[in-house]
């Protein structure tokens, strides 16, 4: 048995692998019409990855410590940075498969920034925040930090109008923050997603096999809601997710268009194994 553990233990520190208490951050409501956008600014909203910069190492929302390359976060400041590691819009299953892997490929986290949104600066507002966080990406000489661009918008119709355009464009949708808000942890207004859709998560319970010409391969997945109901997705997978499905016991993250009058979601879509997901995977 004492061999078996210290071969456990040398494996995972051949691997590098790290986990902590999942970090507490900010997270988005959904925006609604009729919302103050005085006291607002928008951005775009990045479908990459969420990270936490501590000063040392960058850390997922659950804990788990990405295996950036040495050089990746070399220029970085000491200060703690709340951001999102991205590639592009449009790449969210090639990001998510490069950030995860014990082992990092170099050439392929050249492809790979950081884009900074918040300073994690709890008694002070965020338009103060910003004002710093603009200037530690500037006195960086690092080119894999970016600064997300956030400004004010002037109406409903405004924000409508951007959104248009970035999802037109192949972006996901847009960000709220409001300007006065303090650095809080937890679900709150401060912080507002804008989608042509909305999003929410469950859990795999099983998978169901498909017909005609995904014979042998994923039809739908058998879901589970928070509040234990349950019901099947079978659309938005990639060839590749049917042969390689989500496993019984993953968060996934799933888009739709409302509620039916049993309050399920309508016209439930896949996006993606949720974010936070440990995902260890050796390269060569």
């Amino acid at each position: 048995m004492r061999s078996v553990a210290i071969l456990c233990l040398l494996l995972s520190l051949a691997a590098g692998v790290a986990h902590a208490k999942p970090r507490s951050l900010p997270l988005a409501n959904v925006y609604h019409p009729g919302t103050k956008l005085d006291d607002y600014w928008v951005s775009e909203k990045l479908d990459g990855v969420r990270a936490y910069w501590d000063g040392e190492k960058l850390w997922s929302r659950g804990g788990h410590v990405y295996q950036a390359p040495a050089w990746f976060t070399r220029d970085f400041p000491t200060d703690p940075l709340d951001g999102e590691l991205w590639m592009g819009r449009g790449r969210f299953a090639e990001l998510s498969g490069i950030v995860r892997t014990v082992r990092p490929d170099d050439t392929e986290w050249r492809q790979v920034a950081f884009h900074v949104f918040d300073l994690p600066a709890p008694e002070v507002p965020f338009f103060r925040r910003y004002k710093t966080l603009r200037q530690l990406v500037r006195n960086s000489e690092s080119r894999y930090l970016r600064l997300v661009e956030q400004h004010p918008i002037s109406g409903h119709q405004a924000l409508v109008d951007e959104l248009d355009r970035v999802v037109t464009n192949g972006g996901e949708g847009l960000m709220l923050k409001r300007r006065a808000s303090l650095y809080r942890e937890g679900r709150s207004d401060d912080l507002l997603k804008v989608k042509t859709f909305q999003d929410a998560e469950a859990v795999v319970v099983g998978h169901i096999e498909g017909q005609g010409k995904y014979q042998g391969l994923l039809g739908s997945l058998l879901v589970e809601l928070p509040d234990g109901r349950r019901f099947r997705i079978g659309t938005g997978f990639s060839d590749e997710e049917r042969a390689n499905p989500p496993t019984p016991g993953q968060q996934i993250t799933f888009k739709h268009h409302g509620y039916t009058a049993t309050g399920l979601p309508r016209f439930a879509s896949f996006l993606r194994v949720r974010e936070d997901e440990p995902h260890a995977i050796p390269t060569q």
